[in-house]
């Protein structure tokens, strides 16, 4: 089934006749082709691609669901949809409003001049739930990202800065044929793998903790892998830390099933880093969701809302940071299922001494 019939099917629960999809990456979703620019419309019996002349004739050879309009260069793209609008007699219309700012909504208001529902929820909580296509898609930026992440593991020296091993993480990943990255590596070593979200420097790699987080793209699905490394041997505390982080890990993983609650999750990996001690430098919380994003809108963390459905793939990366010192994270990526979960990551998670 294609996502844009799974749209058409939830229209009658909002109670809008169509729904129009501004968002880049929920337009991806819709028809599976990309763009900077453009915009889709659904009904229940047809759907329609709106874009210029950048991008119409690879719009037209991608897209097999919708009609594929070419925006006029001296027409704005909302009178396009206005016509159809006018054409197929639509009463009223879903939109984004998380993504739609006041002022576009009262530009697209008067321009329609037609009922706007609220409908963001329609679209995210189909992103929430993976098809074995999504899942696929999804395995395959993972296993490109392992072997990058097993290029690089030969090459690591205290010779090269944290940007040197950023920017090979960067080269090898296209290289192996990958779209981008889905975010900025993160390479910190020694004091500076502390902080969770930490920039690469011009220092050299020095002897303690490599943290290495990387996320990549393929198809506009990501990947986002964490790893530690100990440069040189660990004191006992490290090893103790070390061994604390997978614990909790392994203990949140446990957890995770459809119909679990994220707080749950996350309480489970976070009582055991509390009980050895470290609860006051686990931060953030036990994971995030992602798919077409890096993070998408579920969570499991101490303050999250959500119940986690079957389908979803989610992050497992809780961690232990001490300030000045050095940290650890740890981070897999599962797939949600009816009874448990099935651990896409296949890297090895002992502690790797180089």
């Amino acid at each position: 089934m294609s996502n844009i019939t799974r749209i058409r099917q939830q229209l009658s629960n909002y109670k809008c006749d169509a729904i129009l999809i501004l968002n880049q990456v929920n337009r991806l979703f819709a028809t599976g082709f990309s763009s900077s620019a453009g915009c889709v419309l659904i009904t229940e019996d047809n759907a329609w691609f709106f874009t210029d002349s950048r991008y119409i004739e690879a719009a037209g050879n991608a897209i097999k669901d919708a009609n594929v309009k070419l925006v006029a260069k001296d027409e704005k793209i909302a009178e396009s949809v206005k016509k159809i609008i006018d054409e197929n007699k639509i009463a009223s219309i879903g939109f984004e409003e998380v993504y739609v700012s006041y002022a576009c909504k009262k530009d697209w208001d008067k321009k329609l001049g037609i009922k706007m529902v609220p409908a963001h929820s329609l679209i995210n909580d189909l992103r929430n739930i993976k098809s074995e296509f999504d899942l696929d898609k999804i395995i395959k930026i993972q296993r490109i990202s392992e072997k990058v992440f097993n290029e690089i593991l030969p090459i690591i020296s205290t010779d090269m800065t944290e940007k040197d091993l950023a920017a090979e993480i960067i080269y090898r990943s296209l290289k192996s044929g990958v779209d981008d990255k889905a975010f900025d590596p993160i390479v910190v070593s020694g004091p500076n793998s502390s902080r969770p979200h930490g920039v690469p420097g011009n220092e050299k790699i020095g002897k303690g903790f490599l943290t290495i987080d990387f996320g990549l793209k393929l198809d506009g699905w990501c990947s986002d892998t964490t790893r530690t490394l100990c440069i040189g041997k660990p004191d006992d505390e490290m090893v103790n830390i070390y061994d604390t982080v997978l614990s909790a890990q392994e203990a949140g993983i446990k957890e995770v099933r459809a119909g679990a609650k994220g707080v749950d999750i996350d309480t489970a990996a976070r009582r055991i880093i509390e009980d050895a001690g470290y609860g006051e430098y686990f931060g953030h919380g036990f994971g995030h969701s992602l798919g077409l994003e890096v993070h998408e809108s579920l969570s499991a963390s101490r303050l999250s809302k959500d119940t986690i459905p079957a389908g979803a793939v989610m992050s497992a990366e809780p961690g232990i940071y001490l300030p000045g010192k050095y940290g650890v994270r740890i981070e897999d990526t599962l797939f949600v299922t009816e009874n448990g979960s099935q651990n896409i990551t296949t890297l090895p998670k002992n502690l790797t001494v180089l």
